[in-house]
């Protein structure tokens, strides 16, 4: 299957059912079969047969889902990972060395913050906390030894835009390279590296997996030497995709347009009943025209997702109360499955944050909007604040 470069006419469903994943030349099978093998036979010393010698440098499984990434994100090159964080850690190692400076956001996920702050730090990486949001701020920030610019846009848990293009042109004034992690709005309504992006990050996890059933992370980088680059520290670091992993992230990715269509659709009606909910004292989301970042979403995403944040009058108390009184919600840290989720981050994902520049308010709430009937989910939020 052709890439978004040789056809840019080809659409992002089709991309996502066909994309690395031609028929089985064996069977026909049209799905890609799990190659559930650790190591291939060679024909002769040094003889490897399409390229495959041991599951950890290759997997055929594995492959069509990089394929499929790359398309996916228009990038040189896709590479699949155990989780989110071992892209970031693998990201992050192949393109840092001991010295070097990261920029990353005063709000950024708390695993992401955790690796850096507490982990790489101990390696000789230095770090800063700005607000991407704010382009002036990040030119300002940039020093003579920052490798990398951080960004996540839309932000977790406070959901903060950065103006990809806007950063991409201060970050590529020095060498260093911009990465984006695009996991709350997923390659289907923003594509960073047609924006000025370097590599883009996932947490498969979440949106492409879509179904709450795998662990899974990705690195797609814009240069085919990037690529490489990762390719050689993701072999050489061995925290690969699995075979089945994969298979389930590649099925997920074949419904993720329409899966996305739902979830932002029913994010959409979940907004505008907490606007007017008297125990909510503020709403987060990138589809508000009151939003500040809201202009550059508009500009740079095709919708604005189904993540969803917002604080309650009641304070910490309120918070932690309503978080346990839903039904439909399910109290759960993650996101992005089609069953709808609710979380306190200060108690829950950001937890390792807490005492830092990105501690988050205590009051606050965090929904991933699932694809159930809008209906049920109005329901059960109505009765959970009552």
């Amino acid at each position: 299957m052709r890439t978004p470069d040789a056809d840019p006419g080809i659409g992002f469903n089709t991309l996502a059912i066909h994309a690395g994943q031609e028929p089985d030349p064996l069977t026909g099978a049209v799905v890609v079969p799990i190659y559930q093998t650790s190591t291939y036979k060679q024909d002769g010393v040094g003889g490897l047969r399409n390229g495959y010698e041991y599951s950890r440098s290759g997997n055929p499984t594995r492959t069509a889902l990089e394929e499929c990434l790359a398309a996916l994100e228009g990038g040189a090159r896709g590479l699949a990972f155990a989780s989110g964080l071992a892209a970031e850690d693998t990201v992050l190692r192949t393109l840092c060395q001991p010295g070097d400076h990261v920029l990353v956001p005063d709000d950024a996920y708390g695993g992401t913050f955790r690796l850096i702050a507490r982990v790489l730090t101990r390696w000789g990486i230095e770090y800063t906390p700005v607000a991407m949001h704010d382009t002036a701020a990040v030119a300002a920030a940039i020093q003579p030894n920052t490798a990398i610019v951080w960004v996540e846009t839309p932000t977790n848990p406070l959901l903060n835009i950065a103006d990809i293009a806007a950063i991409a042109e201060v970050t590529h004034a020095g060498p260093a390279k911009l990465v984006v992690d695009n996991t709350f709005a997923s390659p289907y309504l923003q594509q960073p590296l047609r924006l000025g992006a370097d590599v883009v990050i996932h947490s498969m996890t979440k949106y492409l997996g879509g179904h709450s059933d795998v662990i899974g992370g990705a690195a797609i980088a814009k240069d085919a030497q990037v690529g490489e680059q990762l390719a050689f520290h993701q072999n050489s670091m061995g925290a690969v995709c699995g075979p089945f992993d994969a298979w389930l992230v590649q099925r997920g990715i074949k419904t993720l347009g329409v899966r996305m269509d739902r979830h932002c659709e029913n994010a959409e009606r979940v907004v505008q009943f907490l606007l007017e909910h008297p125990a909510v004292s503020e709403v987060f989301y990138p589809g508000l025209p009151s939003h500040p970042g809201h202009q550059v979403a508009a500009r740079q995403m095709s919708g604005f997702g189904g993540m969803i944040s917002f604080r309650l009058a009641g304070g910490e108390e309120a918070a932690l109360k309503f978080s346990g009184l839903t039904s439909v919600f399910t109290l759960a840290e993650s996101l992005g499955g089609v069953e709808s989720l609710v979380e306190h981050p200060g108690r829950m994902t950001h937890a390792s944050v807490a005492g830092s520049p990105l501690e988050v308010p205590a009051d606050l709430v965090r929904l991933s909007v699932g694809i159930e009937n809008i209906e049920d989910l109005l329901a059960d939020l109505a009765g959970a604040l009552a």
